[in-house]
């Protein structure tokens, strides 16, 4: 008689997390169904079963990982404040999320880079760049938006790349400048030329 399945409802969602270990430990070079079953603790079959192939894995690994900047973006009160100062509000999010746990933004960053290989994941890139240019348009229009959002991923990016420390205030003054932000304020500075009376 064949032995009845054990009823695991979790087992999917064990396994993406067990590949986000695994790229986070190893990198992409070393993730496999093989690797990923034995970080789970699940039959190689398991991961088969569930991701017919890494690009499958990657996938819902890449999802998954959106949890880090991009919940932070959607969830901050600045961006719901039009009073606050949106550009100080987003180098303070920057800094807090490069401040914290550096192997998971460097875990992000590897597997939304990783799209340039591998076409399947390109669609779940994109989601991130427009799930983040949809949070930040409701403090100013799409265009601007999308300028922030390649702002704040090349901040990133150099960062994690040259080993760099992170600049607050750089940040702030950069994205303060993209905005048309006065300077350590969330007032729009103006585009007209300052008129100065004179003695006639």
């Amino acid at each position: 008689m064949a032995r009845a399945r054990r009823h695991d409802p979790g087992r999917r969602e064990r396994i993406v997390a067990a590949a986000l270990r695994v790229v986070g430990r190893s990198g992409l070079a070393g993730l496999s169904h093989r690797t990923v079953a034995a970080e789970a603790d699940v039959p190689l079959g398991s991961t088969t079963y569930h991701f017919a192939s890494l690009d499958e894995l990657l996938v819902a690994a890449l999802r998954e990982a959106d949890e880090g900047f991009g919940r932070r973006l959607r969830e901050s009160p600045a961006l719901a404040d039009p009073a606050a100062g949106l550009a100080a509000a987003l180098a303070r999010l920057l800094g807090e999320w490069l401040g914290g746990q550096r192997a998971g933004v460097e875990l992000e960053y590897e597997l939304y880079l990783a799209a340039l290989r591998r076409p399947a994941l390109r669609p779940v890139a994109a989601e991130w760049t427009e799930s983040a240019v949809a949070a930040l348009s409701a403090r100013t229009d799409p265009a601007t938006a999308r300028a922030l959002v390649a702002l704040m991923d090349g901040v990133c990016l150099q960062v994690l790349l040259t080993g760099g420390t992170y600049d607050e205030d750089h940040a702030r003054e950069m994205l303060a400048r993209v905005l048309k932000e006065a300077p350590d304020s969330g007032v729009p500075a103006s585009s007209e030329p300052t008129i100065r009376s004179t003695d006639t």
